[in-house]
């Protein structure tokens, strides 16, 4: 399919690229990458990656402002539904292309290169250039260690497999990726984000079946002195609990009237969940915007009880 991909392209003189709303770094580079190398490959080809952007991942490159585009190709990464593409609309387009890893929800009507076992959006466009004539070069290898470090967690998801390892050791081998570099733009914080991951850790409330949550709400986010990204996004740093099974932020934008809850899990599949309340994701890493805490709270109790059955169905009572 990576070929029908590359002639599909090769056929489009204007070419959009999106991906999902509330942008992280593997959906940003992802859509970056894959830009780049398009233009590279094809310098007279109109190509714009688009999408509301953020301060925070500006190392990862720039997106473009583009007011309208005719007779265009859209090509959307790592995103699986349609009401979850950022600033497009697909019946806009005179074709469509979606390249993801989150397991399948919606045909776009175009092409779908789903493959759910890859750990990130970026590992498939590392894939789809070393499997066509696309162009690749030492900063586009770069922005895609960017995307698939972060979404695999530094490779400690069990999405990182053989594949991943294999991908990886070729882009080293062919660009010298700067790997210290890269680390220190992903993972490199403020000491008032640190402060308040010791708040997090110390007000984590756990219930009965093992699920931990926090409220983070504006007015602890004011005190210190972040804002709901860089709240949202320490969701990664309560991996290894042995008391817990799911974790999650329950994160207040006030700007934006809403409550970003973030999942994550060692076992129990909580995708299911996330759709249950218009949200989605991977089975071990799900998010959900919702009005009010009340309603993040009745998630959460939905995950206590996906905790309990799991928790009965592998004989795991004594450990939690």
């Amino acid at each position: 399919m990576f070929k029908q991909i590359y002639k599909t392209i090769k056929k489009y003189d204007t070419i959009v690229i999106a991906r999902h709303i509330g942008v992280d770094p593997d959906a940003l580079a992802s859509q970056l990458a894959l830009r780049d190398s398009i233009k590279l490959t094809f310098p007279n080809k109109s190509v714009y990656a688009i999408g509301t952007g953020t301060n925070r991942f500006s190392f990862i490159g720039k997106l473009d402002k583009i007011e309208a585009w005719k007779d265009a190709l859209l090509i959307v990464v790592d995103t699986p539904d349609k009401r979850r593409i950022d600033s497009a609309k697909v019946d806009d387009f005179k074709y469509v292309i979606k390249i993801d890893h989150h397991p399948f929800i919606e045909d776009f009507g175009g092409i779908e290169y789903i493959e759910e076992t890859a750990s990130s959006a970026s590992q498939i466009i590392m894939e789809l250039l070393l499997s066509t004539k696309l162009s690749c070069n030492k900063e586009i290898a770069e922005i895609l260690y960017y995307g698939l470090v972060s979404d695999s967690n530094r490779f400690l998801f069990n999405t990182s497999t053989a594949k991943t390892f294999s991908l990886v050791s070729k882009y080293l081998s062919e660009y010298d990726i700067d790997i210290s570099k890269v680390y220190q733009n992903l993972y490199l914080r403020p000491f008032n984000e640190v402060q308040l991951e010791g708040y997090m850790a110390q007000n984590m409330q756990v219930t009965e079946n093992g699920v931990g949550y926090i409220d983070i709400t504006d007015e602890i986010q004011s005190k210190y002195k972040v804002d709901s990204a860089a709240a949202g996004n320490m969701i990664n740093n309560f991996n290894f609990i042995q008391e817990i099974l799911v974790w999650v932020t329950i994160t207040e934008d006030e700007k934006k009237g809403q409550i970003r809850i973030s999942i994550r899990s060692r076992g129990p599949e909580i995708n299911k969940v996330a759709e249950n309340h218009n949200g989605g994701g991977h089975k071990f890493a799900s998010g959900v915007k919702v009005e009010t805490f009340e309603e993040a709270h009745i998630i959460v109790n939905e995950l206590d009880k996906v905790c309990g059955k799991y928790i009965k169905d592998n004989s795991l009572e004594e450990e939690v």
